[in-house]
């Protein structure tokens, strides 16, 4: 059984015809002269005809390529329409990004940064994992995450935010009711929001603000979202995010030179997720949205 022709043969003899020599359809395509003449003579030997007679005044199509030149011209327009195709679906932001962030990231900052971004990109689909547990990008528990712990696994790209500052804060109804305090020492006089265990979070930071270790927590949860909602509800005088409190002109920054806490940030994807239109658009955006969000809490 014969080889069809390759489209290579197709494209030269098109070309041939098309300029009227081998010499210019070799320019045309960055081929050489040799080349064309061997793909011309593998489709003449292919259709058992001859397609070109040569004259002074370059190569004359015969009948037989007058007959198959609308055939090559639909080859070519199929080529071209397929490649465009293909190209088009690489580079098109589509299918589904599963993202991983802390719960008061995700619920939020994340928001405000993905939401335009589908806007941008209605064929994009995005799964935010809410959780304070760190979940594993080179095993894909998620594709791109947001983490608040530097990471340490290879085959990662990282793109470092800065340090996001965490201060006390309260209602301002709270603080009318029972005193802004003045000293660390005042805060044994305050209802204070705070864990319920001690975990490595925790030790680190009595560990770098000793002055903390005699804090005793009245209103305890291990959800820093539920922290965050008993602060915003007046219950008492609780750590959260500097940038967050000052969206809301209700909460007070409670002992802002005695007590803040660098909450380092990194976005983070692996490295094989680096040419997935999807996933570098995601990542891109988080950056950028994390970045602005960093500068508004610092001021820097």
């Amino acid at each position: 059984m014969a080889l069809e022709p390759s489209w290579d043969f197709y494209r030269s003899f098109l070309t041939v015809l098309q300029q009227g020599s081998l010499s210019a359809a070799a320019r045309e395509l960055g081929l050489t002269q040799p080349t064309i003449g061997r793909h011309v003579d593998a489709l003449e030997q292919a259709i058992g005809a001859e397609l070109f007679i040569r004259s002074p005044n370059g190569l004359v199509p015969t009948d037989a390529a007058q007959a198959l030149t609308p055939y090559a011209e639909t080859l070519a327009a199929t080529a071209a329409a397929l490649l465009r195709t293909a190209s088009g679906e690489r580079e098109r932001v589509a299918g589904t990004v599963r993202v991983s962030a802390s719960e008061v990231v995700a619920v939020e900052i994340l928001p405000r940064i993905l939401g335009p971004l589908q806007e941008a990109y209605p064929e994009l689909h995005i799964e935010l994992s809410a959780s304070d547990a760190i979940e594993d990008l080179v095993n894909r528990e998620a594709d791109i995450a947001v983490r608040m712990a530097e990471p340490q696994q290879d085959a990662l790209i990282v793109r470092r935010i800065g340090d996001i500052p965490i201060g006390f804060h309260a209602h301002r109804r709270y603080l009318e009711r029972h005193g802004i305090p003045q000293t660390m020492a005042d805060l044994a006089n305050h209802r204070l929001i705070g864990f319920d265990r001690q975990t490595a979070y925790v030790r680190m930071v009595m560990k770098r603000y000793p002055a903390s270790e005699g804090i005793k927590f009245s209103y305890r949860t291990d959800s820093n979202l539920a922290q965050l909602s008993a602060i915003r509800a007046g219950v008492g005088i609780g750590p959260c995010q500097i940038g967050l409190a000052r969206e809301n002109p209700d909460l007070v920054h409670v002992l802002p030179d005695a007590f803040e806490i660098p909450l380092g940030t990194w976005v983070v994807m692996h490295e094989s997720l680096k040419t997935s239109p999807r996933c570098r658009a995601t990542f891109d955006a988080l950056v950028k949205g994390l970045r602005t969000y960093h500068h508004h809490s610092t001021g820097a």
